[in-house]
């Protein structure tokens, strides 16, 4: 006290500083009870206006790689030019705009009134009032002539865009606008999507100003490679609203996401989609963001490498183009490793264009690829039914020399036709003359397969058919992955009334309730090849993290997966090694036509009427085989729908095949020559 007793009460600076004080502490608790008590009703409603918003943020989608890393499904950002509706600026014009256009409208539509007493008064001085007045607009009139200014300003400002861009853009679509700023006004309405390098750099240049306009990015799904392996990559359409497992229930906004429609994508469309993230945005009573939460990251998709060789698909894809056989070419070839069961190569033919389905397929396309007599979104590697034709005479050679009904020596009077009974007879492109077993498979005799056809019978030449798993599915990771028919008890029991002779002729010159898919076929010549092994055959080789650093060169194969052994012996499948050489190496082989100079190749080929209203349409043309003969490592498969012949049409598009093959295996580095992983 002593101290403010010694403070000079008269001194007038200190009565200022302390007025001064005094009047900062009233302020202080004018601005709290104004706060607390006046609006502090206001503050709740506002909390009461104001409500979440999920959106759903898809993950960057994972890459499709070739064995060797080649990427054949990737990602590149996308640019787009988008208008921010919540943005200040530009509800600041709307609002400028909609006063000048408000007061227009009442203006317009003023009406009548009387003078009020001062101004009659006023007027006997000279003074002239206006005895008009502004009509206040109804409710309905407001919310009309808000909708017109937002989409007048939106234009306005499209058209500078345009302007500065240097192209014209006009908004045009008055009803899209309108919807989205009704339902999605948190996210920004896209002016321009998928900008050039020309278009970004202008807007960049221009440092834009137009109110609420900026540029965001996104990745979007790109095939570098075109349709190179197209059926085997698959394609993707739109995702829906829904939510995927494990991620939130339910969404109020979803941005632009696709989920895979065909071949891998679609397979493993949950490894390469990933997981999206969700985030919550905080929106006011007019739709407009105040902020943003992020409720679960996300998680991005994991890159698959195929079996597949990007260089070798490349090759079979151009071989179906340019074969021999009625246009356009519908085809397949597979090229498998016989020692592991890789999938190398698997083309088809008519293909389609993977960019087509991004952002949107047109109806336009879409009607292209459901054509059903050309049908390029078909994989007929490994879809539809086939009649393997004479390349089943392995499967029947097979079971006939381990039944000892074949002697391999023993020859064969062939008249050049075979007639059972009196049904027509069956004829042959090999003639007349006298066959043994090398004779009658490489100039591929009907008659002398079907008369040891007959005599081993239906059951064997089945049950060796079933070693093979014909008529079962394959097991690669693609949906159109056909079963074939192969005519078991159980399937004669559900189709057919009985079996009789005419369907074992058929059977054993691979026609009649007959059908396999090249794959299946290619399988089936591995096991010969390899020894006796059926693989299952694969298409992947690993799915890892986008960020795994990975060498692939030095990355190994896939392990073999063996799905059964042929019960027979090495000596049964020696002799037919040696015939499938004599198909390409003899001078009257019908396989000649495939043979690689300094690689030895061993074939089949075959050829199967197809019937339409009991009359013949067209052939299904095959040449089945595998190379080098020495030490075997691939199987190739080549099959023409309405092709000329097995060797015409499909023998020389395999011999280029194997010509790609032996020029990768010469030119491979040495830790990549052998990929094979052992048991």
């Amino acid at each position: 006290m002593l101290i403010f007793d010694q403070l000079n009460k008269a001194d007038r600076h200190l009565r200022v500083l302390s007025w001064v004080i005094a009047a900062g502490l009233l302020v202080l608790l004018i601005g709290l009870w104004w706060v607390q008590v006046v609006r502090s009703r206001s503050y709740v409603e506002d909390q009461r206006n104001q409500s979440y918003r999920t959106l759903r943020v898809p993950a960057p989608r994972g890459k499709i790689l070739d064995r060797n890393g080649v990427a054949l499904a990737e990602n590149r950002p996308s640019y787009s030019i988008g208008l921010y509706l919540e943005d200040r600026s530009w509800r600041d014009a709307v609002q400028k705009e909609y006063k000048r256009a408000e007061a227009a409208a009442r203006k317009s539509t003023s009406t009548e009134r009387q003078p009020k007493l001062m101004e009659k008064f006023l007027s006997w001085f000279g003074y002239e009032p206006a005895l008009t007045q502004p009509r206040k607009l109804t409710a309905n009139e407001k919310a009309a002539l808000g909708r017109e200014v937002r989409y007048s300003v939106t234009s306005n400002i499209v058209w500078q865009l345009g302007v500065a861009l240097r192209q014209p853009l006009v908004l045009t679509n008055e009803a899209k606008f309108r919807q989205h700023y009704d339902r999605r006004r948190a996210l920004p309405y896209t002016i321009l999507a998928n900008l050039n390098s020309y278009q970004i750099a202008r807007f960049q240049e221009q440092s834009m100003r137009l109110p609420g306009v900026d540029m965001e990015m996104q990745p979007t799904r790109i095939y570098p490679r075109g349709t190179l392996a197209a059926h085997v990559v698959g394609c993707l359409t739109h995702f829906d609203d829904s939510s995927a497992e494990g991620e939130i229930a339910s969404f109020d906004y979803h941005l632009p996401d696709y989920r895979g429609y065909d071949g891998i994508e679609a397979s493993l469309d949950a490894e390469l989609r990933g997981r999206a993230g969700a985030k919550a945005v905080l929106v006011n009573n007019l739709g407009y963001r105040q902020s943003e939460t992020i409720l679960s990251p996300i998680e991005a998709g994991k890159n698959v490498t195929l079996t597949i060789d990007a260089e070798i698909q490349r090759v079979a894809e151009r071989e179906l183009r340019a074969a021999d056989a009625h246009k356009p070419n519908r085809g397949a070839a597979v090229v498998l490793d016989v020692r592991t069961g890789e999938i190398i190569a698997m083309a088809s033919s008519p293909t389609f264009d993977p960019r087509d389905w991004v952002p949107r397929l047109s109806s336009e396309v879409w009607n292209t690829y459901t054509n059903d007599d050309v049908a390029p979104m078909r994989n007929r590697s490994v879809y539809g039914y086939y009649f393997p034709g004479s390349t089943f005479k392995t499967v029947v050679a097979l079971a006939a020399l381990e039944a000892g009904v074949i002697d391999p020596e023993k020859i064969y009077p062939s008249k050049g036709y075979y007639q059972l009974g009196n049904r027509a007879p069956i004829g042959d492109t090999a003639g007349p003359g006298e066959f043994n077993f090398k004779r009658a498979f490489k100039r591929s005799s009907n008659p002398y397969f079907i008369e040891y056809g007959l005599q081993v019978g239906k059951d064997a030449i089945v049950a060796m058919g079933e070693r093979l798993h014909f008529g079962e599915r394959t097991g690669i990771p693609l949906s159109q992955d056909s079963r074939g028919i192969l005519p078991t008890q159980d399937w004669i029991r559900k189709n057919l009334g009985g079996w009789h002779d005419g369907d074992t002729i058929n059977l054993a010159i691979g026609q009649g309730f007959l059908a396999v898919t090249p794959l299946q076929m290619a399988v089936a010549t591995a096991a010969v090849a390899n020894g006796g092994k059926v693989l299952w055959p694969q298409l992947t080789i690993s799915t890892q993290a986008q960020d795994a650093l990975i060498d692939p060169a030095t990355q190994r194969g896939v392990r073999p997966r063996i799905r059964d052994q042929l019960p027979v012996s090495s000596q049964t499948l020696k002799l037919i090694q040696a015939a499938m050489l004599a198909d390409t190496e003899d001078s009257d082989g019908t396989g000649i036509r495939a043979r690689v100079a300094d690689y030895r190749v061993c074939g089949k080929t075959g050829t199967a009427q197809v019937q339409k209203k009991g009359k013949l349409d067209h052939y299904t043309v095959w040449f089945a085989s595998y190379a080098p003969y020495e030490d075997p490592r691939y199987a190739v498969v080549v099959m023409m729908d309405y092709g000329l012949s097995g060797g015409d049409s499909c023998a020389p598009a395999a011999g280029n095949i194997y010509r790609a093959l032996k020029y990768r295996d010469e030119h491979a580095p040495s830790a990549t020559k052998n990929s094979v992983v052992s048991r």
